[in-house]
């Protein structure tokens, strides 16, 4: 079951963390993300077809190797929607390096999607749609929202397209999701990697042929090394960049937090009208709600939502 105190502890991050690295003296900024027992959590919490799961592994990741470069408090959603068998992937991540996600499908239409030999990838899943980013500050801020055509057959390809369409920004994402056998039986991991170049100007001159070079080397890494929990992060990137120099820097914990509480879908229900209040009503006289984030259930008895009203 995921976990829900808002102020859990994370410990130090070996495993579950985000991280900026630096390839030393290149135009180029990365980031890196893996993920083991959070990324478990968000997705044994439901029962997910495999590929479905891969999906929301996949934005599981992307959120947090995006989120986790924001310079404020605030969240970063990741969520695609589209008219095939999954009608709708979201991965929420906030700055304190909390998760969560979920999905919303067609069984029926995903295993028929599934027939092939090969995994079944976003574009598949998705079909015609969108993906969308949105940066959240607030109550006090209006949220910034950016939206894409979905491309390819991975949410990485989407992210790539989203960068060079809203940001101008060249970027190149991997993200691999699966599972692996441990002590306690097979368990979900997951892990991403960013690299964007920085614009040349004046003093840098033309940061092109970096880039390319980057980009070769990038295109290197594999997804069994990014889900391996027997590399290293360090290890990873010395794979890499280690004729150049590469460090990893500003390392931040992740686990898998869902931010839903019995306070909260109460006051979500106080914003029914009585009258759909009292449909939802079940014969022993309780009104039962499960978080699609986290699958935890809720039992409010209908009294308490007129007395906190009062």
């Amino acid at each position: 079951m995921t976990d829900h105190a808002p102020d859990a502890p994370i410990d130090a991050p070996t495993d579950d963390f985000a991280a900026a690295f630096q390839i030393e003296g290149w135009p180029v900024r990365g980031r890196l993300v893996r993920l083991g027992r959070a990324v478990d959590k968000i997705l044994s919490a439901h029962a997910y077809p495999e590929p479905v799961a891969a999906l929301l592994g996949e934005a599981c990741v992307l959120a947090a190797i995006v989120g986790s470069a924001l310079k404020f408090d605030g969240r970063l959603i990741v969520q695609a929607q589209g008219d095939g068998p999954v009608r709708y992937v979201v991965a929420d991540y906030g700055t304190d390096g909390h998760l969560r996600g979920f999905c919303r499908f067609d069984p029926e239409e995903v295993a028929k999607a599934s027939e092939g030999f090969a995994r079944p990838g976003a574009k598949t899943l998705l079909g015609g749609g969108v993906f969308i980013m949105t940066v959240d500050r607030g109550a006090d801020f209006e949220r910034t929202q950016g939206v894409t055509p979905i491309e390819g057959e991975s949410l990485s390809l989407c992210a790539e397209h989203y960068f060079s369409q809203s940001e101008q920004v060249p970027t190149k994402v991997r993200l691999a999701v699966g599972e692996v056998e441990t002590d306690a039986g097979r368990a979900w991991r997951a892990g991403g990697a960013m690299i964007q170049v920085i614009a040349g100007d004046e003093s840098r001159g033309s940061t092109e042929e970096v880039w390319e070079r980057t980009r070769a080397l990038f295109a290197t890494l594999g997804d069994d090394e990014l889900i391996d929990p027997t590399i290293s992060a360090e290890t990873l990137l010395y794979r890499l960049f280690h004729e150049d120099g590469v460090r990893l820097e500003g390392a931040k914990a992740l686990a898998a937090i869902c931010r839903c509480s019995k306070d909260r879908i109460a006051t979500v229900l106080q914003s029914f009208p009585a009258e759909e209040r009292a449909e939802m009503v079940e014969d022993d006289g309780k009104i039962r709600v499960t978080c699609e984030y986290c699958s935890t259930a809720y039992e409010i008895d209908p009294a308490e939502l007129e007395t906190t009203e009062a």
